[in-house]
């Protein structure tokens, strides 16, 4: 689907290594299974709980239509009632905004990059080989779609 920029399934390795900050959020570190990238997640915890060991399916789309016409971003306003869209096969859904992206910048650079997101203040940093994060961009609306799934 080309308003999917990217999807894979994550292992939940850490929770809240530093500390709990927040009451109702947790940040999960996780790793992908089939592209081998980080990713670092703040989850309310209070409407979506997460334990140390659980797998999730991860999907970042620019889009919840199945037909993947563009949205808006507000609530099913371009889609009847009557219409699935891809958050109806999904447990936890979140839309944000990518506001930086950051690439290693060394000697020897190994063509990993860093893309950070925000959604409403909750963030994630997915990082891994650039191939893998092609279609982000910074100022880019995206959707986080999160689902567990039986291992």
């Amino acid at each position: 689907m080309a308003s999917t920029l990217f999807e894979d399934i994550f292992d939940v390795k850490d929770i809240d290594p530093d500390g709990k900050k927040f009451e109702r959020v947790s940040r999960l570190f996780c790793e992908s299974e089939s592209f081998k990238m980080d990713l670092i997640l703040d989850v309310n915890t209070q409407l979506y709980p997460m334990n140390l060991g659980d797998k999730f399916r991860l999907l970042v789309t620019t889009t919840l239509r199945k037909d993947e016409k563009p949205d808006d971003g507000d609530y099913l306003s371009s889609v009847s009632d009557q219409e699935q869209t891809l958050a109806d096969a999904f447990e936890y859904v979140m839309y944000g905004k990518i506001y930086r992206i950051e690439g290693d910048d060394g000697p020897g650079d190994t063509g990993r990059l860093a893309a950070y997101i925000s959604y409403g203040g909750l963030l994630m940093r997915l990082q891994g080989d650039a191939s893998n994060l092609h279609g982000f961009e910074v100022d880019k609306n995206v959707y986080l779609l999160v689902k567990k799934v039986a291992f």
